[in-house]
């Protein structure tokens, strides 16, 4: 092992015991790729492999990975599509004979490390996640993870009322059992934290204080889906929460003394898209742009 197999959007680099995965940084590589750059499979996180046409005039090399092996592919639950699979490299068909070689050799690989009949579900991420920190702006608030906590911090301008009056929100890893995300492409996607214990969380995303909603050009997958797949792969590696008599509870963020400049610009900057789109009037921006200004 140790050959290269360039593709479309991606090159696999064939090592004795894992896949090296480069992807491309072109304007037309799928930005998903271009977020994650690179990723080392092991052998052991793969099930099986497949060669199968594709469009016109390609042909898709497929490693399949194992449920729970990778914290990328469980947080995106089967929503990701097919360009965006980071395991399928694509290859023009003129290629076929070297990729049939190579999944050939993938394939006495994996059996030499376990036969493909008995990979079961791995107990543990074998797929390092993409590294914190992480943030991405979704509709209603700003994300923030820096490898221990999660923070939601919310827009004035797209938060709903309960989000408002719960305030800005920080969870503790140890305090969270889970992550749902719902892609932003669908019209009611989310990011969502599960958290310990028996604390009911409410049903819609928009009055959840332990989640943030996406929308048009907000929470999109090459930013949103690597966050909650590192939060995942925290969650999983943390301890349990400590032992409170209510629960663990969200911790609000509180406003003390004098703001973060740059917050506050981005909350201008927001605000201004939300006034040039016509759904804040004038009136409206005016007042809440020098309520915002106040705070500096």
């Amino acid at each position: 092992m140790g050959d290269v197999l360039a593709g479309i959007h991606a090159t696999w680099e064939f090592e004795s015991d894992s896949v090296l995965i480069r992807f491309e940084r072109g304007i037309r590589t799928p930005k998903l790729f271009q977020a994650l750059r690179e990723r080392r499979v092991p052998h052991e996180a793969l099930t099986s492999v497949t060669l199968t046409p594709g469009r016109r005039g390609t042909v898709v090399l497929h490693a399949v990975p194992r449920p729970g092996a990778d914290p990328l592919m469980e947080a995106a639950a089967g929503q990701l599509k097919d360009t965006c699979d980071p395991y399928r490299l694509v290859l023009p068909a003129e290629r076929e004979t070297l990729a049939e070689y190579y999944a050939d050799e993938l394939r006495a690989a994996l059996n030499a490390t376990a036969p493909l009949d008995e990979r079961e579900p791995a107990d543990r991420y074998l797929v390092d996640p993409p590294p914190a920190p992480l943030h991405f702006k979704a509709y209603d608030g700003k994300a923030s993870f820096d490898g221990s906590k999660v923070s939601f911090r919310w827009f004035w301008t797209g938060a709903s009322s309960a989000k408002w009056k719960a305030g800005d929100q920080r969870f503790g890893v140890p305090e969270l059992c889970g992550v749902e995300w719902r892609s932003p492409e669908v019209f009611d996607g989310y990011l969502r934290l599960l958290r310990r214990g028996d604390q009911e969380q409410p049903t819609q995303a928009d009055h959840d204080p332990a989640a943030v909603v996406f929308g048009l050009g907000y929470g999109p997958v090459h930013e949103s889906l690597p966050f909650a797949a590192a939060v995942l792969a925290a969650v999983r590696t943390s301890g349990p929460a400590p032992a409170l008599d209510a629960g663990p509870v969200p911790v609000p963020v509180m406003a003390t003394g004098r703001r973060d400049p740059a917050d506050i610009a981005e909350r201008i900057r927001h605000l201004g898209e939300l006034h040039e789109a016509g759904l804040v009037t004038d009136d409206e921006f005016s007042a809440k742009k020098a309520e915002l200004l106040a705070e500096l």
